[in-house]
């Protein structure tokens, strides 16, 4: 059996906001040591990881290793019935053709209470390799988000110069071109505007814009993102959500005209 109970349902409901447009349907694998997620989109480019740990929870119960699949749109319907202060409680049977959801309101005395039917869904898993990066960007999340959406007026790809002199955004298409460049910074009064680039070697890659705006998306669950590059690896786009809790996007990048 599983039970977990979020403090927050605001946690679950922005988790699966910022997955829902890249998948539609996912397995939530559940275990002793938290809920995990992993899909790829359907055209193979992007991949999504979510762990969420058993300290994110309290209670977290889970007997046995479990896999929820679960349709997205549908669980999003669900959790628009959740205020974002209100306690979130999953739970399932080891056997169980249904998710139950259980949102409570602390303000008012309100129970609601959810079945949501649950898909066998046969999916594959994906050993992610660990990765020395070349570059690694810890920076804020809503920095990299207006950057982003700024850059698609001029193109649907983005190119992300990694150097001694900063991190540079570049993009470039039939209007005209653009570019942004961040370089390390410090705020001591205002560290939420912290930049921070470490750098072993240079790193040039191209991408998808649309994807980079995608992942965005998740920029509600943490003040600040990790952007990693290495030559011909998938970026990762990094979210943390609470203690080791994470969010994370892979993007393959783009070789020429096509994306690998």
């Amino acid at each position: 059996m599983l039970e977990a109970r979020l403090e927050q349902a605001n946690v679950l409901k922005k988790v699966v906001d910022a997955i829902k447009d890249l998948v539609q349907d996912c397995n939530f694998d559940c275990n002793d040591s938290g809920i995990a997620l992993q899909a790829m989109d359907n055209s193979h480019v992007a991949l999504v990881s979510m762990m969420l740990k058993a300290e994110a929870f309290s209670p977290y119960r889970c007997d046995r290793n479990i896999a929820l699949g679960v349709n997205l749109s549908s669980l999003t319907r669900v959790l628009r019935a959740a205020q974002n202060e209100d306690i979130l409680t999953v739970k399932a049977d080891d056997d169980a053709d249904a998710l139950n959801l259980v949102f409570e309101s602390s303000e008012n005395d309100r129970i609601s209470e959810y079945d949501l039917k649950l898909m066998d869904i046969d999916q594959e898993h994906l050993g992610i390799p660990e990765t020395e990066y070349a570059a690694t960007i810890s920076m804020p999340s809503n920095e990299f988000r207006r950057i982003c959406t700024d850059l698609m007026a001029m193109s649907d790809s983005v190119t992300l110069d990694a150097s001694k002199d900063g991190i540079k955004f570049s993009s470039a298409g039939d209007i005209g071109n653009g570019s942004v460049t961040l370089r390390s910074h410090t705020n001591v009064d205002k560290p939420e505007q912290n930049v921070n680039i470490e750098l072993t070697e240079p790193v040039s890659l191209t991408f998808s814009l649309k994807y980079l705006v995608n992942f965005c998306k998740a920029s509600a669950l943490s003040p600040h993102v990790k952007i990693c590059l290495s030559n011909e690896v998938p970026l990762l786009v990094e979210y943390n959500l609470s203690g080791t809790s994470y969010l994370r996007f892979y993007l393959a990048p783009k070789i020429g005209d096509e994306e690998s």
